[in-house]
């Protein structure tokens, strides 16, 4: 038992002394904020409530600068959209129904500024925190992506990052025994003092099995289980992704949570199995604002209350104040809302797992949050004014001074010179494709497991990892991330709709039906307004092209102050699309692997080179506008490639993205070491480019296909039929080469030394 602290600060002592000077700058908050906390208790906040207040009115975890533009992400919606949608946007994650009594529940959040301090443990605990958002839904994770981003590669710094984050990854997840099938890496030096590490799962559940944060039923017990609570991670992430990176650095930086994988998949099994047992009513886990967040979110959404014991909570450290017992974000820790009846069975369960627990109290009826610290009162307020009526701003919007003057240096204003000589242009496709974004990540893909479980269907370097829900059947779900902080820079509106394009076609390139969007949207402060007008028109740009598309959002995270003294990031709004496969067995790779099938392009190729590949490899540019988005064409060619898929038409599906044409062939080459001869004459005058476009265009709503040609006729009158531009540029071969007619051919070990050296060299 704790011992009792005689300076504690009870409820009767902020009546007794209301002008007692506290701390409510140093936490966070500002003065509008500390007067509406006064208003609404009728007096001045005890110390363990504006602890309380200030990490649950923090930025990261009440949205409040982002709220007004979220609520679109459920106005922009058609009934069509919702009818596969179990649990939508304000739970832990969404839910979607796949069929067969499956659904699948997947969210994407940010683990930025606790990674860039302690790479590792940020990086690990982000891993953690975003498997036990599943856990909570009542799913088993069955799988984790991740979305990196870091600074500019020959910063010596940029080296501790990658190797702590990856490290930190790698090992979380694979003690979890989850699978890591895919994600991106990206170095840019806007990144270099806030990197990103943006971390996903997915999970599987049976309808049947679905948990909702909430406690509803007064007597049920509030108990918490799991990792015993210690002074790690103290006002966390819920801090530290509340405000900016100076050049010095927060005067007094919360500590990094510390992450126990082993714990945690003892809790995932334990947890499991009291959900089999039916004796949780409902689930909350403890990450960001950790007790402060749980209780209070779990009594407003059952529109209940509490009384909490606070000092039954299990301490790793027993010097802790009643505060920091409130801030602690403690990793491995859940709290589930118990029927009396259920003690006995949930108290067998969590002892054969030897998990530790506490019963700390019991909902009520009475929407009131009470909190004792022995027979002291130290928290008393309505829980629904924490967790979900903090703040909301309309901040300054303010269009970006500089953004008429980037958008006018396009590649032709700028007169970036394109290669006409033949050598030149292969030289370039090499310096391209070995350029440390489009080289290789094999060496940090290689540090995870991709196949633990038996159930991985597709992973990196596949276009979207997939994963097998049903093993009676083969039901499974494919999902892909997609980000581009240059486009975002350009056209923030546009660049947000082209990372749901990719995202929406890669799925589409497995075989898979895309149904679902999780998003993680990393922005710099929102007390810039010109940031603000970059999350107000990617907001809308996502939510318009969901939209069109129509596919829901099921939720995400925002993730503000990535920026160091005034220098902002890229808008770098992270999108994730889930699609769903009947069998997959059906599954499409990406790489060609029969000699003999002929490649196809679909879709058309413009001269779109402002903010390439090419234009930063080559000439080191970003300006002009990002290539046109055509929502429409991307459906058309989804729809086409899942009617090819089901005709067993396709033997590879490749996207073009990042590089175009040019990247594209070469891993489609590289994936199982196939060669092929390609001729670029046919694209050239089809579609009037010269061939710098036609190799590293990033035009949109286009994928390379392999088919045989025995099925060559059936698929491109299939294309027509459909509408989709087809043109046939390529033959599969067993040469062991890569040509590329008139302009050079290269052998696939010398294409895959430089394609994969790259990153070893920098940071193995």
């Amino acid at each position: 038992m704790v011992k009792q602290v005689s300076t504690v600060d009870t409820t009767n002592n902020a009546k007794k002394t209301p002008d007692k000077e506290q701390p409510w700058r140093e936490l966070g908050l500002k003065q509008e904020e500390y007067d509406r906390i006064k208003l609404i208790l009728d007096r001045r906040p005890t110390s363990a409530e504006l602890a309380m207040y200030s990490v649950m009115w923090s930025e990261h975890c009440s949205y409040k600068s982002s709220k007004i533009y979220l609520r679109q992400f459920g106005e922009k919606v058609t009934d069509e959209m919702k009818k596969n949608l179990m649990v939508g946007m304000g739970e832990n994650a969404g839910v979607v129904d796949i069929g067969e009594g499956w659904a699948v529940t997947f969210k994407v959040e940010s683990h930025n500024h606790p990674s860039y301090i302690e790479p590792f443990q940020g990086a690990a605990t982000g891993v953690g925190g975003i498997v036990r958002d599943i856990l909570t839904m009542g799913a088993r994770p069955i799988a984790v992506m991740d979305q990196l981003r870091f600074g500019a590669v020959a910063n010596p710094d940029t080296a501790r990052v990658v190797n702590g984050v990856v490290s930190g990854i790698s090992f979380y997840g694979n003690c979890l025994g989850l699978p890591n099938i895919g994600g991106e890496t990206v170095f840019d030096k806007v990144y270099q003092g806030n990197p990103l590490v943006n971390a996903l799962s997915v999970g599987a559940l049976r309808h049947e099995d679905l948990k909702l944060a909430k406690a509803s039923n007064p007597g049920d017990l509030v108990i918490l289980f799991g990792a015993r609570t210690g002074a790690d991670g103290i006002g966390g992430v819920s801090v530290l992704a509340s405000e900016t990176f100076d050049a010095d650095g927060p005067s007094r930086r919360p500590a990094v949570q510390v992450g126990d994988p082993f714990a945690e998949k003892v809790l995932i099994e334990c947890c499991l199995e009291l959900y089999a047992a039916k004796v949780v009513a409902g689930i909350q886990d403890l990450g960001g604002a950790g007790l402060s967040c749980a209780t209070s979110e779990l009594a407003s959404n059952g529109r209940a209350g509490m009384r909490v014991q606070l000092q039954e909570v299990l301490l790793r450290d027993e010097s802790l104040t009643p505060e920091e017992i409130l801030m602690s974000e403690s990793q491995e820790r859940m709290m589930a809302i118990v029927p009396k009846k259920d003690l006995k069975a949930f108290t067998a369960i969590v002892n054969k797992y030897e998990v530790e627990f506490s019963v700390l109290g019991e909902v009520i009826r009475e929407p009131r949050l009470y909190i004792n610290w022995g027979k002291e009162e130290i928290v008393n307020v309505p829980p629904r004014s924490v967790a979900h009526d903090g703040p909301v701003y309309e901040r300054p919007v303010a269009y970006p001074a500089w953004l008429d003057n980037l958008n006018n240096n396009s590649v032709n204003h700028a007169q970036l010179r394109r290669a006409t000589n033949p050598s030149k242009l292969a030289e370039q496709l090499i310096q391209i494709v070995s350029s440390p974004n489009q080289a290789s990540k094999s060496w940090i893909t290689d540090q995870y497991d991709h196949y633990v479980g038996g159930n991985t269907a597709l992973a990196m370097p596949d276009d979207s990892g997939m994963v097998r829900v049903s093993e009676e059947t083969g039901l499974g779900v494919a999902i892909a991330t997609d980000a581009n902080g240059r486009y975002c820079q350009l056209d923030p509106y546009n660049g947000a709709k082209l990372a749901l394009a990719e995202s929406y076609r890669n799925v589409a390139s497995s075989g898979a039906v895309p149904m679902a969007v999780t998003n993680c949207l990393n922005f710099g402060s929102p007390e810039n307004p010109e940031v603000m007008w970059q999350f107000k028109q990617a907001t809308a740009g996502l939510a318009d092209g969901c939209l069109e598309l129509g596919i829901p959002v099921t939720g995400g995270n925002v993730s503000f102050y990535n920026q160091t003294g005034d220098v902002a990031i890229y808008p770098t709004p992270v999108v994730g699309v889930l699609g769903v496969i009947d069998d997959v067995a059906r599954r499409i790779p990406s790489g060609w692997q029969d000699a003999g099938n002929n490649i196809y392009l679909l879709g058309i190729t413009r001269d779109e080179l402002d903010g390439s590949v090419w234009s930063e490899v080559i000439h080191d540019h970003l300006g002009g506008k990002p290539p046109v988005v055509d929502l429409a064409a991307e459906k058309a060619l989804a729809e086409l490639l899942q009617g090819a898929s089901l005709q067993g038409l396709l033997a590879s599906t490749h996207d073009l993205s990042e590089g175009g044409l040019a990247q594209t062939l070469v891993e489609s080459t590289l994936r199982f070491g196939m060669g092929a001869r390609v001729w670029l004459n046919e694209i050239t005058e089809r579609d009037q480019v010269d061939l710098t476009a036609a190799l590293f265009s990033e035009s949109t709503a286009r994928v390379i296909v392999s088919v045989g040609r025995e099925d060559d006729v059936k698929f491109v009158g299939l294309c027509e039929a459909r509408g989709i531009p087809v043109l046939r540029i390529g033959v599969t071969d067993a040469s062991g080469q890569l040509e590329i007619q008139d302009l050079a051919t290269w052998s696939i070990e010398e294409i895959k030394s430089s394609h994969s050296a790259t990153i070893p060299e920098l940071f193995g």
